[in-house]
């Protein structure tokens, strides 16, 4: 999917098709369809050098039957079962 990036020290509104609009605040990023790209209102950020749009290679990784594989749960906060101990005994 192409990834657009905010080059400006300024939240932008980048005009996508359908009448949608991504938010990207300053030095941040996003993805949109092949198909946004074309828009002329993303062509003309692009233009004005307030936003660059690469494209990158699908993230997903694949495995040999086609299936997506999904990323391990990060650790974290972790609910642990049991009494509390509030420490009036």
């Amino acid at each position: 999917m192409p990834t657009i990036s905010n080059k400006t020290h300024a939240p932008l509104r980048v005009p996508l098709p359908g009448g949608k609009t991504l938010h990207l605040g300053p030095g941040k990023t996003g993805q949109v369809s092949p198909k946004a790209v074309d828009h002329p209102g993303l062509k003309k950020l692009v233009d004005a050098g307030k936003i660059e749009i690469t494209d990158e290679s699908p993230s997903r990784t694949s495995s040999p039957g086609g299936a997506h594989q999904t990323k391990a749960a990060s650790p974290g906060h972790h609910a642990k079962g049991g009494a509390r101990n509030t420490g009036d005994r």
